[in-house]
């Protein structure tokens, strides 16, 4: 199954879309190529894993300057992502990240519709196994971030979700859960470059408080924190990556909102095994670029878990390690799409990627 994924994504990739130069700037003799006031891009979205099996779709991107005068600020981006599963499942995604003012204010909107199928461990004392469930998820986020310092951005946001969760035998009750998240960040960003840095490094401590007043049924907090160091190697061709997080459930924590190992931290599990209220890993990956816009990644880490309903779960160590292709999805943007290849504790995952892991 891997290698037939790898295929057909080599074979997408190289019919990358990416818009022309107008033809007013043809007709008014500009023959010097200029910078694309958009850069647009259309990818597959191929992964397949234990849990959801094969996921396919599209993911459209485009990237551009809000300003075009903004020499200082990135490149915004906005996307959409619409993907299926053959085990049932299907999500449709809208994704952006503003730039803009040079740079002194970052925002970030997301909307997120999808029936998700998948499956929990149960540590029952006469039959332990995996039970199946269902959700049916609506999310929509934002968050706006000033600089206040070289570096320095403080935000607020807001998030809502929906869940509508139909458990296998009833194995819990069929539930209804809706959240109201304000969520207070800092970071301190100190990377070259917000989409592919190669150099220093970006630091996150963010709080999302679910309190009574503001609709929710019960008082709960997440704490997540993380510190990614970026260092260029081979004459600044390639680049070590690292990254330490956290994440700290605090009060009722649904099950919904509970952290499973996998996907961004850990890579290499799939099955929704080892969740619980916390999580805290350590990684790192080596970037190895080879062609103009191709490149392989290889990486390894470690993941543990707090507040699982499996007692044993609690502090056990879970590696994680595996390999990745990358591919530039812009002609003159170094953002990468890829996808990795990855082993863990009784488990492995085939993921698609938008962006690096980290």
């Amino acid at each position: 199954m891997c290698k037939y994924i790898f295929v057909l994504f080599c074979f997408f990739v190289s019919h990358t879309l990416n818009c022309q130069t107008s033809k007013s700037d043809i007709l008014a003799g500009n023959t010097k190529e200029k910078e694309k006031r958009v850069d647009f891009s259309l990818m597959p979205y191929l992964s397949y894993n234990r849990n959801l099996k094969l996921m396919f779709g599209l993911v459209p991107m485009m990237m551009y300057k809000i300003n075009p005068k903004d020499s200082i600020s990135p490149k915004s981006l906005t996307g959409i992502a619409a993907i299926t599963s053959t085990n049932g499942s299907y999500a449709l995604a809208f994704f952006n990240k503003f730039y803009f003012k040079e740079d002194k204010w970052r925002a970030s909107l997301y909307a997120f519709t999808g029936d998700l199928s998948s499956q929990f461990y149960v540590d029952n004392l006469f039959n332990p196994r995996f039970y199946d469930y269902t959700t049916d998820v609506q999310s929509v986020g934002l968050k706006l971030q000033r600089k206040v310092f070289n570096g320095l951005y403080v935000g607020l946001g807001y998030h809502y979700s929906k869940y509508k969760t139909v458990y296998e035998d009833t194995i819990q009750p069929e539930a209804t859960t809706e959240t109201n998240g304000i969520e207070t960040s800092i970071q301190y960003d100190r990377r070259n470059s917000v989409y592919y840095p190669t150099t220093g490094k970006l630091s996150i401590l963010k709080w999302v408080a679910f309190p009574t007043w503001f609709g929710n049924s019960v008082n709960a907090n997440k704490i997540e924190t993380e510190y990614n160091q970026y260092i260029p190697l081979r004459n600044n061709k390639d680049v070590l990556a690292t990254r330490f997080s956290g994440t700290f459930g605090l009060g009722d924590i649904a099950f919904e909102q509970q952290i499973s190992v996998g996907g961004k931290d850990i890579r290499g599990y799939s099955q929704g095994k080892y969740r619980g209220d916390g999580l805290l890993t350590i990684q790192a990956e080596y970037r190895y670029n080879f062609f103009k816009r191709m490149g392989v990644v290889g990486f390894l880490g470690a993941a543990t878990v707090y507040g699982s309903e499996t007692k044993n779960f609690n502090g056990l160590i879970l590696p994680g390690a595996g390999i990745g292709f990358r591919y530039q999805a812009f002609e003159k943007i170094k953002f990468n799409i890829g996808i990795d290849a990855a082993f863990g504790r009784d488990d492995w995952s085939v993921n698609f990627r938008i962006g690096e892991c980290f």
